[in-house]
């Protein structure tokens, strides 16, 4: 499952070493190319509210199964794409079929024993994180030395084999309960303003997602600049520092288990205080950097693993609906975090930048200790479903 989270959300991040090819092919600009991005982010967004939901209700292991043959389905079809506009249409299901890691994750946590699910979601976070990380590099490379066409159909057999695997190994659910998909779609909102954790921890993922885009959305730019001088292959040789990040995926994970969850919680926004003020001081130095990236990862992923692992005892019967709540809130804090790092790039350079995340870091670490007392329990607002409610075979 881990494997096949990080497989499906690689879909994602193809396109972007492939940009240059794609607009050669089609003989389109750069706004248009960076279009096709925007798309395939925007509808997984969309995903994220309209499909994510539908995990408390159908029986997972034919919908995820479903949902990566789609995606072989939308990918097969990029690649044969006769137009740019056509792609980026075909962009659009890329991105609401990638969803399908997110409906992975509840179902993890549900087959998870209670005192080893932060280590399970540790172990998911991990293939998540290995996907995005590792899927430039990879249709990167496949376009260079074939086609980028080609790195659509290897993605797309990905997806077949996936579709296949799931579909077998995945264990079958009893029956599930028949909530309207009107309010299923609703109730994700319902539920962050009747859970004041889930709307803690949503602010605290907003947050860490928030300062993870900050970095990543304007470290190229400086890193391009004359005292480094850096290629994008160089540079994009920096986003594998966060492999490092996997570590703290999988010890967060053990802490949270063990009831550290407040610890947890405020290291990481430490970390990433930390990491940012390193960065301002000594922004002329790679290796400073490099520290800094790593430290990054850490507090980001520290942050998530333990949001997750306390948003899914909230209400067991309920936990795609909660993923999607909080992953809609993580999604809007990276996105502003990455809009806001641009405007201060142009504007102030890299100090406003890191000024910015370590300003982010501060607006997760204070409400963490605000909520001491809460922040660190995550006890279930609602009692677990009885045990033949969630009976696997």
């Amino acid at each position: 499952m881990a494997v096949a989270t990080g497989a499906i959300v690689a879909n994602l991040y193809y396109a972007q070493p492939m940009l240059e090819d794609i607009k050669a092919a089609f003989g389109v600009g750069s706004f248009s190319g960076s279009l096709c991005n925007t798309l395939i982010q925007g509808f997984y967004a969309l995903g994220l509210i309209l499909i994510v939901p539908l995990g408390d209700r159908l029986p997972r292991r034919a919908f995820i199964s479903a949902i990566f043959a789609s995606s072989a389905v939308a990918l097969a079809l990029a690649a044969l794409a006769p137009s740019f506009a056509t792609l980026a249409i075909i962009g659009c299901l890329i991105g609401l079929t990638a969803v399908g890691g997110q409906i992975l994750l509840p179902f993890a946590a549900d087959l998870a024993e209670p005192g080893v699910r932060g280590h399970v979601l540790g172990r998911m976070m991990t293939g998540l994180l290995i996907g995005v990380l590792l899927s430039r590099t990879v249709s990167g490379y496949i376009s260079e030395f074939a086609s980028w066409e080609t790195a659509y159909w290897v993605a797309a057999g990905v997806m077949v084999f996936f579709a296949a695997l799931l579909l077998v190994v995945l264990p079958q659910e009893g029956k599930r309960p028949q909530v309207p998909y009107g309010h299923l779609v609703t109730d994700s909102l319902r539920l962050l303003n009747t859970m004041p954790e889930l709307r803690r921890r949503a602010w605290l993922g907003a947050m860490a997602f928030g300062s993870f885009s900050i970095l990543w959305s304007t470290l190229a730019f400086l890193l391009t600049e004359p005292k480094f001088d850096y290629g994008t292959g160089a540079i994009g040789l920096f986003g594998l520092l966060g492999l490092i990040g996997i570590l703290a995926a999988n010890v967060a994970g053990s802490l949270a288990d063990h009831r550290h969850r407040r610890a947890t919680t405020i290291g990481s926004a430490v970390l990433i205080i930390v990491a940012f003020v390193i960065a301002g001081i000594g922004s002329s130095t790679v290796v400073v950097i490099a520290i800094a990236i790593v430290l990054i990862d850490m507090g980001v992923q520290g942050l998530q693993i333990t949001n997750q692992t306390i948003i899914y005892e909230l209400a067991p019967e309920a936990r795609s609906r909660i993923n999607s709540a909080y992953m809609i809130c993580y999604f809007i804090g990276g996105a502003l975090g990455s809009l806001i790092a641009g405007v201060l790039y142009s504007a102030a350079g890299w100090t406003g930048v890191w000024i910015l995340g370590a300003c982010v870091g501060v607006a997760a670490l204070i409400p963490a200790l605000l909520w001491a007392r809460d922040v660190g329990n995550g006890e279930p607002s609602a009692p677990p479903a009885p045990p033949a409610e969630r009976v696997f075979t």
